[in-house]
């Protein structure tokens, strides 16, 4: 079963997608080039919000998933955006077995919100074969309900403890993740030269957002509920009741990019 089994339209509808202030960084990270397409490697795409959001800045995109449903969610959602002349491709491949056209090379390589689920040593090798020389990986993501603070994410995070425990599911297990930093793990990778961006985000959510998101995750993902996803669904309605009269749950994030490049070409 995947970690999003069950997930894919929620995921599609509720997932905040890409800010335009971040598609603006990621785009000017980007050698430019003279002539030949502008190649952008999507590696654990979802839905296709980081696709989507660079649409019309690439070329020629190949956006990457071992979750088939969402590569579907996906295809219906930017298939007819894709603007003329250009090159949109859905994989279902996992990152540590993806395999590349003979002689593609991307000019850059996004990996949003999906590096943890990885063998992170293991695909940052691989991309050696799969990036342009003077190519360009971003590493990047904002944070979850599950590590963000503020006192009405709190409230919906003791709910889902209450439901399913204390520790962090992931899917039918619990969430197994390291404390380093990830430019740490870049630096060790041939794309080893590191810099970082930060890009603040605001963004207001409803009771049923917030609910469509957490139904978007593996660690709140419906199925794990069992029998007790109404009564799941209730007490967070009940305890999100507690923070707002108006329905409105404001919520200050941060994208934080990792670009890393090789020092040698």
């Amino acid at each position: 079963m995947s970690l999003f089994t069950g997930t894919a339209s929620y995921y599609r509808q509720f997932r905040p997608g890409i800010p335009e202030d971040v598609a603006v960084v990621l785009h000017q990270a980007v050698p430019i080039r003279t002539e030949g397409p502008r190649r952008l490697l999507d590696v654990g795409t979802g839905t296709g919000l980081v696709a989507e959001a660079l649409l019309d800045r690439f070329d020629d995109i190949i956006a990457i998933d071992n979750d088939a449903d969402m590569l579907t969610a996906a295809e219906s959602a930017l298939r007819p955006k894709i603007p003329e002349g250009s090159r949109l491709s859905l994989v279902e491949s996992t990152a540590e077995d993806f395999v590349p056209p003979l002689g593609w090379k991307a000019d850059l390589v996004t990996i949003c919100r999906a590096f943890h689920w990885l063998d992170q040593a293991a695909v940052l090798a691989r991309l050696d074969d799969q990036v342009a020389p003077d190519g360009v990986v971003a590493i990047f993501g904002d944070s979850s309900f599950w590590t963000t603070t503020s006192p009405w994410k709190e409230a919906v995070r003791d709910v889902i403890k209450t439901f399913l425990g204390e520790e962090r599911r992931a899917g039918s297990g619990t969430f197994q993740h390291h404390n380093r930093p990830y430019s740490e793990i870049m630096e060790e990778s041939l794309f080893d030269q590191v810099e970082e961006a930060r890009i603040p985000v605001h963004r207001t959510w409803t009771r049923e957002s917030i609910l469509g998101y957490l139904y978007s995750t593996s660690f709140a993902a419906p199925h794990l509920f069992g029998d007790r996803l109404q009564a799941f669904e209730t007490a967070v309605m009940e305890r999100l009741a507690d923070f707002s009269e108006d329905d409105t749950f404001p919520e200050e994030n941060e994208f934080l990019i990792r670009f890393g490049r090789r020092s040698r070409r």
